[in-house]
């Protein structure tokens, strides 16, 4: 079954009627609205949505008290059930507001089509965060052998913003939390992509969240970051950045700000405490005052 394609034209785009063999078969193959019991449908646990933002449920479940589901579920029929390839949050608000029934549509879908729905609908409603769109991406191409153009042109997008989402996969898996947590911006998650080394792209993440970087300065971080020639390795192993790094989480719960140890020859160093505002230094100097 082909599925026409276009953001622009909307969900209905993808949702394409039955093919009718002729008239006195319209009104049985022709699908229809039908209420359907809520404690029958599940959602569908492949879809690329995962993050649901309960005040916003709570806000779509009180305008379903007053005026019901008004754009009805899109459903496939399981075995025991009906899966949800389109409205899942209208489904989950709709439990919220302790509706019985909701209404639906029952449609029949391949795989890969209800990837693409599911899909479009959520990039629609701009409800993906940066790294679920990435990913949903990233299955159309892995699992359906899809090529980036034929995914921009299902979602209608350029390839460029296909390839550039994707990019972010590549990130460090902690970067990746902080921009599903909106810590920083896909901008900002770009711009550390030329950072090869982990460690110092999350460190520079940390440093964008605590002094509220924009893009912009944080590309001018990143050239001069590249520019500098790398000195030579002290004798920090990796199992002392492993433990230097949760002695600096240590202090930093104590003293609430950024943290950094230093460690060099000899087992000296130096420990570095960030402040961003007189207010924050005298703070901070009453604490260690309380401390003594």
């Amino acid at each position: 079954m082909a599925v026409k394609k276009g953001l622009g034209k909307g969900l209905d785009s993808m949702i394409p009627e039955p093919i009718i063999k002729n008239k006195t078969e319209k009104k049985e193959n022709v699908s229809r609205e039908t209420l359907i019991d809520i404690n029958q449908i599940e959602p569908n646990k492949t879809q690329p949505r995962k993050n649901f933002n309960e005040d916003s449920l709570l806000e779509l479940a009180d305008s379903i008290k007053l005026y019901g589901v008004i754009q009805p579920l899109i459903l496939q029929k399981r075995d025991k059930y009906y899966e949800i390839i389109a409205g899942e949050r209208r489904w989950r608000a709709a439990r919220i507001a302790g509706l019985k029934k909701v209404p639906a549509i029952i449609k029949e879908y391949n795989a890969q089509e209800v990837v693409e729905i599911a899909l479009i609908e959520n990039i629609q409603r701009e409800d993906l965060n940066p790294i679920e769109e990435a990913m949903a991406y990233q299955r159309l191409i892995k699992e359906f052998n899809l090529k980036q153009d034929e995914v921009a042109e299902r979602v209608s997008k350029s390839r460029a913003a296909i390839t550039n989402s994707m990019r972010l996969l590549k990130l460090d898996e902690k970067i990746q939390q902080m921009l599903i947590d909106d810590m920083i911006s896909s901008g900002h998650a770009r711009a550390l992509l030329p950072i090869e080394d982990s460690e110092k792209q999350y460190n520079l993440a940390c440093k964008i969240f605590d002094e509220k970087l924009s893009v912009r300065d944080t590309e001018k971080l990143v050239k001069e970051m590249l520019k500098v020639k790398p000195h030579k390795e002290t004798a920090v192993t990796i199992e002392d950045r492993i433990i230097y790094r949760e002695l600096e989480e240590k202090i930093r719960n104590i003293v609430g700000t950024k943290v950094s140890i230093r460690k060099n020859k000899n087992n000296t160093g130096k420990i570095e405490i960030d402040y961003y505002s007189i207010e924050e230094l005298e703070r901070l100097i009453e604490l260690f005052q309380s401390l003594a």
